[in-house]
């Protein structure tokens, strides 16, 4: 397991003082990791992804109205307003059903700029770093049940032999953050013990952890206002939950995952290579869990001792674009039982 030392020379991103509260609270929230125009190109390029995609689903007779008048932060949501299957078939375009969906250069930029790497490396206390593809876009339009996310771990998600792994959550918002548009909820000084039991069956298909088996009363939890330009950091045993939009507008916001290059990924290798248990079928890599979430596909962002192995956009493209073909059944995650309610 990792530990973080406080001799490690932290970027200038990050104060000491912040390192220090991440690892004693499980949570972060910097207001200033990126200039908000930092974000534009990304908020520009979804934004031209969905005008494309609402051509070609003009052009199969679903859309009449393309509200082409609207701006980014809203006409996802009139579209969605007009009919709840064409607003869910653009969000899922973009989501994706496996991994981050939407993979164009704005998207990798975030990912791998260096404002954000130098606060992870902050974090982690490493320069070795590597982020995985299982990241999401995340539109949460108003009055949607669909995008509120019940409480829940992100290791819930992740297969059991990473438990004690330092996984970190980015969680970047594409527009300001507020109480009014849904901004999430976090439990403090929670992460240290073990992952508590979730269930499947809560709304969207997401897991839930129920109010009786949270670490801590859900009560005591701070509301995770963040400004476009800011980044919420989580450990991936940090309870959280997202709360409804109540807003006019469209809550975008992306979240991203990074780890040091010791914890078990997939890093260079391809998915013919791994079983349905999520280990190698290789000489060299056999008899080792290859990655925290199989089969999403791992890649190193920065490096010091290897730095001709750090990926480009190239090379993450096709990580990416092979991974979500393979058609290997992977068994590596826990199986939580299934709820007796629907969390609405």
């Amino acid at each position: 397991m990792w530990q973080y030392s406080a001799s490690m020379n932290s970027p200038k991103s990050l104060t000491p003082q912040q390192v220090s509260f991440f690892h004693e609270e499980g949570y972060l929230i910097v207001p200033d990791v990126f200039d908000p125009t930092d974000l534009e190109p990304l908020r520009n390029a979804l934004h031209d992804e969905i005008e494309r995609k609402l051509k070609t689903m003009r052009a199969e007779g679903k859309v009449a109205n393309i509200h082409a008048d609207l701006d980014f932060d809203h006409r996802l949501a009139a579209i969605h307003r007009d009919s709840s299957d064409n607003g869910v078939e653009l969000i899922r375009h973009l989501e994706g059903l496996r991994g981050g969906g939407f993979h164009a250069p704005e998207m990798f930029d975030v990912i791998a700029h260096q404002k954000l790497i130098s606060a992870v490396i902050a974090l982690l206390g490493t320069k070795e770093v590597v982020a995985s593809s299982v990241y999401r876009i995340r539109p949460k339009l108003p009055a949607i049940g669909r995008g509120n996310v019940p409480w829940h771990q992100d290791s819930g998600y992740f297969a059991e032999h990473c438990d004690k792994q330092m996984i970190i959550t980015c969680w970047v918002p594409l527009v300001n953050a507020t109480i009014e548009n849904g901004c999430m909820q976090i439990l403090p000084r929670t992460h240290q013990g073990k992952v508590a039991k979730h269930h499947t069956g809560g709304n969207a298909g997401f897991l839930v952890i129920k109010d009786e088996d949270l670490p801590d009363d859900p009560r005591k939890a701070i509301s995770a206002i963040c400004p476009r330009g800011g980044v919420i950091f989580m450990t991936n045993r940090t309870p959280h939950c997202s709360t409804p939009n109540y807003s006019d507008h469209i809550r975008w916001s992306a979240d991203l995952r990074f780890q040091s290059a010791e914890v078990p990924s997939n890093v260079g290798m391809w998915p013919e290579l791994i079983d349905e248990n999520g280990k190698a079928d290789d000489e060299f890599y056999e008899k080792i869990n290859v990655a925290c979430y199989p089969p999403e596909a791992d890649f190193l962002v920065h490096s010091e001792k290897h730095p001709e192995l750090v990926t480009d956009y190239a090379e993450y493209v096709k990580r990416r674009e092979t991974y979500d073909r393979t058609t290997a059944t992977f068994s590596a995650f826990r199986r939580w039982p299934e709820s007796a309610a629907t969390v609405k």
